[in-house]
């Protein structure tokens, strides 16, 4: 029990007055409701005297007491009590009407209940309302007082405590909500950012992989879970296809949809809470890389009505507690746009699939008519004459044949070489990029109607520099080839520039002309610019294509790659081999 520490025989005195201001300053300062509830009881039975203090807060319907609190009774005191006051009794007066109630004795009372088994005496007796901006909000009540009743001191000194209390409350409890706005503003805010970013790889044509972490990545910190893996639909199948935080080697677990829960969930789509994940979930937590997992959140990701898979949250926080039907909200909210990334990134990724087979395709057509219309017809009648002049058995025609057929050999083997040379031209291998290069721009020149400026930048391998992977040497000279190729098909251009340069680990490809521009079409014909885009893609690079009546720019840039030392080392040899054979 606290000794009353003020002298309670003096009136509303100076030095209670002081108190009541000093809790006051206190009060107001603090955020967090229960704190200044405790500071109240405690004040009260500090400037009454009172040995037990309680305060009863009320109901949304104001007619009963949801909440108790205590003190001045001790644990084992409170457990022999039993249940809590709900407001009866004289509690009740003070629900009925709220104004301050002083007794000299509680059980004289004509609405007293008496006290249950085992509760303290308790005589005198003071109450006051809390009223919050007019409306009674809960009740102090005061019993025992040291040295006789409650005064109209007390009274007025506790009238007081309940209004800065009030205020106090009021203050801590606008905080608390406009603290609830600010984290639901910025769980809002998350969400659109996480949205727009995935937006953002959709409009930008990224790759499946790399939707598919963004998604795992974003969604797991939209519900704060402590890892996220997405599934998707692959046949009468689930597959694990990304996973973000404490996962590991669970890409390309595999579960039947019709016999998993996780299936269960996207054949219903409707989102499912689970706070068993071994009893619930039907698979062994490791097989997802989580096995202390407790709690589960599934969401289906479905579009245009077709569901694709699953998104799977697994326990919320660092202490893994379960997920609330807010983060259900707002992961499946996320999950209708995770749901469109993906089928836009695999109709992209079969799309480009389907054009580079068809370009393959048509390629293909196009060296087997190159052989047939130029090589098996100069062979086919070079067959012709060598048969004819045995057939005669001159020996001066014979001999004239022969020489015929040299010649013909000679001119079917050049078409041979030229059609090698598209294919993977040997000064390439041979002499390196930069020279490979030369010899392209310097047969354009020779054949086409237009100049040709160029600005060659490479590293060079003799001077002890880098060479750069042969990957990324096919893909420039294949660039370079398919551009010069355009021009010469489709702009009747009069000038031409090439620009290849390698710095600071970019390498960068432009090809200007001034001609008429692409037509249309251009973009889906043969390998074409189709063809163009997907070498850059695969290369890690990107490329940016302006065409009009001014002319055209082809500009590729593309990461620097190159080859190790014993990979140079090897390459030089082997390309020394290959030029003596």
């Amino acid at each position: 029990m606290l000794a009353c520490s003020l002298k309670m025989s003096e009136p509303l005195d100076q030095r209670r007055m002081r108190r009541l201001l000093e809790v006051g300053r206190t009060v107001l300062a603090e955020l967090d409701p229960d704190t200044v509830l405790d500071r109240v009881l405690e004040t009260a039975r500090e400037i009454t005297g009172a040995r037990y203090a309680a305060l009863g807060v009320l109901d949304l319907q104001r007619v009963k007491l949801e909440r108790f609190i205590t003190r001045g009774v001790d644990e084992r005191t409170r457990r022999a009590i039993g249940d809590l006051p709900r407001g009866r009794g004289v509690l009740g007066v003070l629900i009925d009407e709220p104004r301050p109630l002083r007794l000299n004795d509680v059980g004289q009372h004509p609405r007293s209940y008496g006290f249950p088994s085992g509760h303290p005496e308790m005589s005198n007796f003071l109450g006051v309302p809390i009223l919050i901006r007019g409306e009674a909000w809960g009740n102090v009540y005061l019993t025992e007082k040291e040295g006789g009743a409650f005064d109209e001191a007390d009274e007025e000194a506790v009238v007081i405590l309940a209004e800065w209390a009030a205020i106090a409350i009021e203050n801590a409890r606008l905080y608390q909500t406009s603290e609830a706005r600010r984290v639901e503003i910025e769980k809002a805010l998350r969400g659109s950012e996480a949205t727009r970013d995935v937006a953002v790889a959709i409009g930008s044509e990224l790759g499946l992989e790399r939707v598919l972490e963004l998604i795992v990545k974003r969604g797991r910190a939209l519900v704060a879970a402590r890892s996220l893996v997405i599934l998707l639909r692959d046949g009468d199948e689930l597959v694990v296809a990304a996973s973000a935080g404490y996962t590991h080697g669970v890409q390309g677990v595999r579960l039947p949809i019709s016999e998993s829960m996780s299936g269960q969930v996207m054949e219903r789509r409707s989102p499912e809470r689970i706070t068993d994940v071994a009893a619930r979930l039907g698979i062994d937590p490791r097989e997802f890389g989580v096995p202390d997992a407790r709690s589960a959140l599934v969401v289906p990701l479905v579009y245009r009505n077709t569901a694709v898979g699953v998104l799977t949250a697994f326990d919320r926080g660092e202490d893994g507690e379960a997920f609330s039907e807010e983060d259900e909200q707002v992961l499946r909210t996320f999950a209708v746009s995770a749901a469109t990334a993906v089928a836009m990134a695999r109709s992209v990724q079969e799309e480009r699939l389907r054009s580079s087979l068809e370009a393959a395709d048509s390629e293909r057509k196009r060296w087997a008519r190159e052989l047939h219309d130029e090589t098996l017809q100069g062979l086919g009648g070079l067959r012709v004459l060598l048969s004819a002049a045995v057939r005669r058995g001159d020996h001066e025609q014979t001999e004239q044949a022969v020489r015929q057929a040299i010649v013909q050999i000679e001119r079917e083997i050049g078409n041979l070489r030229a059609i090698i040379t598209e294919l993977r031209p040997a000064a390439l291998d041979e002499l390196g990029l930069q020279s490979a290069i030369a010899s392209l721009l310097e047969r354009h020149r020779e054949q086409d109607d237009f100049a040709i400026d160029a600005d060659l930048a490479l590293p060079d391998p003799q001077a002890g520099e880098p060479r750069l992977a042969r990957e990324l040497e096919t893909t420039i000279y294949r660039l370079l080839q398919e551009a010069l190729t355009n021009i010469v098909k489709h702009t009747q251009a009069q000038h031409v520039r090439v620009a290849v340069a390698e710095d600071q680990g970019e390498v960068t490809v432009e090809v200007r002309d001034d001609g008429a521009g692409f037509t249309a079409g251009a973009e889906t014909s043969g390998f074409g610019l189709m063809g163009m885009r997907e070498r850059v893609s695969l290369a890690g690079g990107t490329l940016q294509i302006d065409s009009g009546e001014s002319g055209t720019l082809v500009r590729a840039r593309l990461p620097a790659r190159y080859l190790d030392a014993a990979a140079g080392a090897a390459a030089a040899k082997s390309d020394a081999e290959q030029a003596a054979s």
